[in-house]
C-alpha cells in the first residue's frame, strides 16, 4: 500500500487515531500530518533546559529522573462515610544545570517503580507552579531506555540520534505524533515537487520528498539543515509570489486620477499655522503623485507615535475632495474614530462646515459613522455619504456594512492596518465604482522583513521625524511590591496634576468578567480598571477627579468621558488599552501602566505615545512584579531605554513567535508559514521576493508551473486574510 499527500489519515492510521489528530491538531490528511513539523529536536542524553519553561504552556521535556517518592495524604470521607486512602507520588527530573521539575501523580504509587532514578524520558504536560516550584501534574511520558515499555515500536521511534519533539496536546502527546508520522512516511509515494525546477537548481535546494523525510527523521544535523532550508524556501516563495501577483494585478486596474491642489486643498495649505516636517513634505509628494495617476495607489505609511500621519492623510483626502471625490477613513475602534473625526474637523475649521449658510464655498462635510449611532444619526449620515455632501467619512467597521453607499469613493485610508484583515480593506474598496486609491497607516513600527512579508503588496513610506513641539518622554520601571516606589509613583501623578496637567493609569483588563482572570498558574489575576479606579479614588488620588474608560462602556459614555478628559475636567483617566492609538490630549503628561509585563513591547510603546504630545515633557512609569533578571523585566528595561519605535520593533520581533507577527490566520496548524523566521531568514525572504518578482513578471498566471501555482492559489483562497493583524 502506498499513500499520497491527499490521502485521509483515517485510511492510514485508523479512525481512532485520525479522530484524535483531527480534534486536537486539525490534521486530516497525510499532507497535514507531514506539514506538522517538529518544533525542536532532542539528542539522546541531552536534557531540556528546564529554565526555559513558561508557566501555562503545554511542554514536552527530555529529562532524567533523579528521585521518586510516594507519601500518604490526609484521608477524606468516602462512600458510606469511610475514610479513603490518598497517596501522592512525586517524581523529580532534572537538567544538566541542576534545575528540577516535579511530576505529580495522585493515587498512582506504581509510577515510583516505573520512573526509577536514572531513567530517561519525554514528559509532556502543562507547566504549573506550586509554592515556587515548577511542576507537571499527571504528565504523560515515554521512556527512552531500550528496555522501556512499548516494545519495538518505542525503541525504533527514538533510535535516532535526533529525537523530534512536536507541538502536541494532552490527548495526543509528541511520541504518538512521531509514531503516526513514521507510519505515514513508510507508506508515502515520492510526492511531486511543486517548486519550479530552475529555482530549485539555482538555489541548491533538495527535493520535496527528501525534505519531508529528513525534517521528521533526520539522519544528521546536516540533512536536517538542508530539509529546513528547502521547506523555508517553499514557504517564502509561495507567500512572495502571492503578494507580487496581488500587487501586479492591482497595478494595472483603472483608477480615477485626482490632480494635486484644488480649492479646498489650497485653502487648507494656506491656513496651516506651522511648517511641515521634511518627511511630511516628501511622503506627501509621493502620495500626491500616485493619487494623480490613472492606476490605484496602494501605499503603506509607517510613522512612529506622533509623527504626523493624520495630517499627511488629510492632505491626501483633500486632494481627492477638491476634485469631486470622497475619502473614507476606517478606524478600528469607536474611540479612535471619534478622535479622528474631532481632530480632522478641528484642523479644517470652517472648511469642515460644508452645507452651512456661513461656510466657505469650497468647504466639505466631515461625517462620522459607527455601529452605535442612533437610527436618526445613521439615516442623516448615510444620506450625506450617498449624495456626496460628506466629502470625508470617518468610521469603524460600520463603514463596511450593506447600505453604506458612496457617491464617488476615490480614496480609502485604513488606520492601524494591523487591526484589520485584507478582506476588510477590500470590502471598503469595493464600495467604489472604480478601484479607489488606498493609503494604509500604522503607528506600530514594522521591521523590514515583516513589511516585506505581511505588507508585501504595498509600496512603503516612512515618517521618522517628530513635528516641532513634541516633548521628550522619560520612562522608568517601578517595582509593584515596593511600597516606597509605588508611593512615589502616585506622588508624581499628583505633582503633574498640581501643575495643571493630566495623567493616565492603564490596566490590562476591565474586570467584570471571571473569564478574564484565568492565567493558567498561581499568579494573581491581572489588575482591572473597575477595581483600580475605586482604589485610587479612595486612596492615593482621593481628592482628584478620576475618570474611567474601557471598551464595554456604551458609545455615548465613552464619548462623554473622552470629551471631559480632553476639556481638562478629568485629572486622571483610568483606562484599558482602548486609549492605545490615536487618542490625542496634549495636556496629558504622565502615564502609569500597571502590570506592564503583561503587555507587548510595541503595545507599551503605543501607550507611552499618549503622553508628551504637548509642550511639557512626558513621564511613563512601567509598574511590574517581574523580578530582576527575568525576561519580562529585560523587556521593560528595553522599553525604558529608548523611545525609538523602530528599534523596539526589531526587539519585539526577536521575542515574539512568528504566528504573533503574521496573525491568527498564519499561526494555526494549517498555516502556510511554519518554519520561516522573519528575524533569522532575511536572506531567504529577500531572495524569494526577487525570484517571485521574476517569475510573475514572465508568467503572470504561472501556468508553466501548475503545482506551484496551485500552492499560491491555495494561499490566496484559503487565507483570504493572510495579511491579518500581527
Amino acid at each position: 500500500m502506498t499513500v499520497e499527500l491527499e490521502t485521509r489519515l483515517r485510511d492510514v492510521l485508523g479512525a481512532k487515531t485520525a479522530a484524535a489528530l483531527d480534534k486536537g491538531l486539525g490534521l486530516e490528511t497525510v499532507g497535514d500530518l507531514l506539514g506538522h513539523y517538529p518544533f525542536r529536536y532532542a539528542r539522546r542524553g541531552e536534557q531540556t533546559d528546564l529554565g526555559s519553561l513558561q508557566i501555562g504552556e503545554e511542554a514536552t521535556v527530555v529529562a532524567q529522573v533523579r528521585a521518586a517518592t510516594t507519601r500518604d495524604l490526609p484521608r477524606k470521607p468516602g462512600g458510606g462515610g469511610r475514610p479513603q486512602r490518598r497517596q501522592l507520588t512525586e517524581v523529580v527530573v532534572a537538567d544538566e544545570a541542576g534545575r528540577t521539575l516535579t511530576l505529580t501523580y495522585f493515587n498512582q504509587p506504581w509510577q515510583a517503580q516505573k520512573l526509577a532514578a536514572g531513567r530517561w524520558g519525554l514528559f509532556a504536560g502543562k507547566v504549573a507552579q506550586f509554592r515556587g516550584r515548577l511542576q507537571l501534574n499527571s504528565p504523560q511520558y515515554q521512556l527512552l531506555d531500550e528496555d522501556a515499555e512499548g516494545g519495538p515500536d518505542a525503541v525504533e521511534e527514538f533510535a535516532g540520534a535526533l529525537i523530534p519533539v512536536y507541538s502536541a496536546t494532552s490527548d495526543v502527546p509528541t511520541w504518538k505524533i512521531g509514531k503516526s508520522v513514521r507510519i505515514a512516511l513508510d507508506l508515502l509515494a515520492d510526492p511531486p515537487d511543486p517548486l519550479p525546477e530552475p529555482i530549485r537548481a539555482e538555489r541548491g535546494l533538495t527535493g520535496y520528498g527528501a525534505a519531508l523525510r529528513q525534517i521528521h527523521r533526520p539522519e544528521s544535523f546536516e540533512s536536517l539543515g538542508a530539509a529546513k532550508k528547502r521547506l523555508k524556501w517553499q514557504e517564502a516563495l509561495v507567500m512572495q509570489a502571492a503578494l507580487v501577483r496581488r500587487k501586479a494585478t492591482a497595478a494595472v486596474e483603472p483608477a480615477t486620477p485626482y490632480p494635486p491642489g484644488g480649492a479646498i486643498a489650497d485653502a487648507f495649505e494656506a491656513a496651516l499655522p506651522f511648517e511641515l516636517t521634511a518627511g511630511q513634505v516628501r511622503v506627501g509628494a509621493e502620495i500626491a503623485a500616485e493619487i494623480a495617476a490613472e492606476h490605484p495607489m496602494h501605499r503603506l505609511l509607517q510613522g512612529d507615535v506622533g509623527s504626523g500621519k493624520t495630517l499627511v492623510a488629510l492632505r491626501a483626502m483633500l486632494q481627492v475632495v477638491a476634485h469631486g471625490g470622497q475619502a473614507a477613513l476606517l478606524a478600528p475602534t469607536e474611540v479612535l474614530a471619534a478622535q479622528h473625526h474631532r481632530s480632522i474637523a478641528e484642523m479644517l475649521g470652517d472648511l469642515a462646515r460644508g452645507g452651512e449658510l456661513t461656510s466657505p464655498p469650497d468647504a466639505t462635510r466631515v461625517a462620522l459613522l459607527t455601529g452605535s449611532a442612533t437610527a436618526a444619526q445613521r439615516r442623516e449620515t448615510l444620506e450625506a455619504v450617498r449624495t456626496g455632501a460628506a466629502g470625508i467619512v470617518v468610521g469603524t467597521h460600520a463603514l463596511l456594512y450593506d447600505g453604506v453607499d458612496f457617491s464617488d469613493l476615490g480614496l480609502v485610508v485604513v488606520d492601524e492596518q494591523h487591526r484589520f484583515g485584507v478582506e476588510q480593506r477590500d470590502a471598503l474598496r469595493s464600495k467604489a465604482e472604480r478601484p479607489p486609491h488606498t493609503l494604509v497607516m500604522t503607528a506600530t513600527p514594522i521591521p523590514r522583513t515583516v513589511a516585506m512579508t505581511v505588507y508585501g503588496d504595498l509600496e512603503t513610506s516612512r515618517l521618522t521625524e517628530l513635528p516641532a513641539g513634541r516633548s521628550p518622554i522619560a520612562t522608568h520601571v517601578v517595582p509593584y511590591r515596593d511600597q516606597r516606589w509605588m508611593g512615589r509613583a502616585w506622588s508624581r501623578v499628583r505633582e503633574e496634576v498640581a501643575a495643571g496637567r493630566q495623567a493616565y493609569v492603564v490596566c490590562p483588563r476591565v474586570g467584570d468578567s471571571g473569564s478574564e482572570d484565568g492565567s493558567g498558574d498561581d499568579r494573581r489575576p491581572p489588575l482591572a480598571v473597575v477595581d483600580v479606579v475605586e482604589e485610587l479614588r479612595a486612596g492615593p488620588l482621593r481628592d482628584l477627579e478620576v475618570g474611567l474608560l474601557h471598551g464595554r462602556l456604551d458609545t455615548d459614555e465613552k464619548d462623554r468621558v473622552m470629551r471631559a478628559y480632553a476639556d481638562g475636567r478629568i485629572d486622571v483617566l483610568v483606562a484599558t488599552t482602548v486609549i492605545e492609538v490615536g487618542v490625542n490630549v496634549p495636556n496629558a503628561t504622565a502615564m502609569v501602566i500597571l502590570d506592564a509585563e503583561r503587555f507587548g513591547i510595541s503595545q507599551l510603546h503605543q501607550l507611552r505615545g499618549r503622553v508628551g504630545r504637548g509642550s511639557h515633557p512626558g513621564l511613563c512609569l512601567l509598574v511590574s512584579e517581574a523580578p530582576d533578571g527575568s525576561t519580562s523585566r529585560e523587556r521593560l528595561e528595553a522599553v525604558a531605554s529608548t523611545t525609538d519605535g523602530f528599534e523596539l520593533a526589531e526587539l519585539d520581533l526577536e521575542q515574539r513567535r512568528e504566528g504573533d507577527v503574521l496573525g491568527d490566520a498564519q499561526s494555526g496548524t494549517k498555516s502556510h508559514v511554519r518554519l520561516l523566521s522573519l528575524l533569522k531568514d532575511v536572506d531567504i525572504i529577500e531572495a524569494a521576493r526577487a525570484d517571485a518578482t521574476a517569475l510573475v513578471g514572465t508568467d503572470p498566471s504561472m501556468s508553466s508551473h501548475p503545482l506551484f501555482a496551485a500552492l499560491v492559489d491555495d494561499l490566496a483562497a484559503d487565507r483570504g486574510e493572510y495579511l491579518e493583524k500581527g
